[in-house]
C-alpha cells in the first residue's frame, strides 16, 4: 500500500544512510587520530587494559633511568679501580727492582710514593653525583631499581669496596735496601684484592647492563601490546573507508528515489 501519509521506504533508506554516516564518521576518526579505541567509549575493556599498560611503561621508562644512573655510578668506580691495578702492578715492578741491593732505592721510594698519592687521589675522586663506591665509609652500598615490585626483590644492591681497609697505602712501608721484600707483600696484597674488587665491579656493571636490556625490551613489548589492541589496522580501515563511501552513495540514491515515490500518485489522478 502506498500511503500519502507515511513513506516507510524513506524512512528504512533514511536509517540506512544515517547507520552508514555514523560508521563513515567512525572510520574517518580512526584513520585521522590512527587510534582504533581513543577513548573509553570506543571500548571501555580495552581502554581500561591499555591505560593500565602505558602506566606500566611510564613507569619502566623510570626504572631504565635508574638503571642508566646505577651503571654510570658502577662504571666510574669500575674504572677507578683498574686504574689502580694498573698503578699497583707498576708498584710491584718498581718493588721487585728494589730487591736488589746494588739499585738507588730513594729513587724507588720516591717512585712509589708518587704512585701511593696517585692510588689514594683515584679513590678520592671517583664519585658520581656524591656517591663513591671505591669509599664504603662514603657510600656503603648503591641500591638501584630494577623492576616495579614494591617488596624490594627488583632492587640491585651495589657493596661498595673497603679500601679503607684493604688498601690503606700508609701501610707501606718505605723501600730501603733491607726491607724490599716486606713492601713487596704489601703491595701483592693490595694488588690481589683490587683485581678481585675490579672484577666485583665488572659483574655489578654487568648485572645492571642486563637488567637494563630486559626492561627495554619488556617496554617494547608493552608498547607492542598498546598499539595491537589500540591502533588502527590502516590497510583495513582504507578498504571500510571505501566501502562505506560507496554504501552512502547507494543509501543517498535510495533515500531520493523513496522520497520521489509519492509523487507518482499524481499521475494516478490526471
Amino acid at each position: 500500500m502506498t500511503s500519502i501519509l507515511t513513506n516507510n521506504g524513506a524512512m528504512v533508506a533514511l536509517q540506512t544512510l544515517k547507520s552508514v554516516n555514523n560508521n563513515l564518521e567512525e572510520t574517518q576518526n580512526q584513520i585521522s587520530t590512527g587510534k582504533e579505541v581513543g577513548m573509553a567509549k570506543d571500548n571501555s575493556a580495552v581502554w581500561a587494559i591499555s591505560k593500565s599498560m602505558e602506566s606500566d611503561i611510564q613507569a619502566y621508562q623510570s626504572v631504565s633511568d635508574a638503571l642508566d644512573f646505577g651503571e654510570a655510578t658502577v662504571a666510574v668506580a669500575s674504572s677507578g679501580m683498574e686504574q689502580i691495578v694498573e698503578t699497583l702492578k707498576e708498584m710491584r715492578e718498581l718493588t721487585v727492582a728494589g730487591v736488589s741491593q746494588n739499585v738507588d732505592h730513594d729513587k724507588i721510594e720516591a717512585d712509589l710514593d708518587k704512585k701511593r698519592d696517585q692510588i689514594n687521589s683515584i679513590i678520592g675522586s671517583a664519585t658520581f653525583n656524591g656517591a663513591n663506591l671505591l669509599d664504603n665509609s662514603v657510600t656503603p652500598q648503591l641500591d638501584v631499581l630494577g623492576g616495579l615490585r614494591l617488596d624490594g626483590s627488583d632492587t640491585i644492591t651495589v657493596t661498595a669496596i673497603d679500601t679503607g681497609a684493604n688498601m690503606d697505602t700508609t701501610s707501606i712501608p718505605a723501600l730501603t735496601n733491607t726491607n724490599a721484600t716486606t713492601v713487596l707483600s704489601e703491595i701483592e696484597a693490595m694488588l690481589a684484592f683490587a683485581i678481585d674488587s675490579a672484577a666485583q665491579l665488572g659483574a655489578d656493571s654487568s648485572r645492571l647492563s642486563d637488567q637494563n636490556d630486559f626492561v627495554s625490551k619488556l617496554t617494547d613489548s608493552l608498547k607492542s601490546g598498546v598499539s595491537t589492541m589500540t591502533d588502527t589496522n590502516m590497510e583495513e580501515a582504507s578498504a571500510r573507508l571505501k566501502a562505506l563511501q560507496t554504501q552512502q552513495q547507494l543509501a543517498v540514491q535510495s533515500l531520493t528515489i523513496a522520497n520521489s515515490a509519492p509523487s507518482t500518485l499524481q499521475q494516478l489522478f490526471r
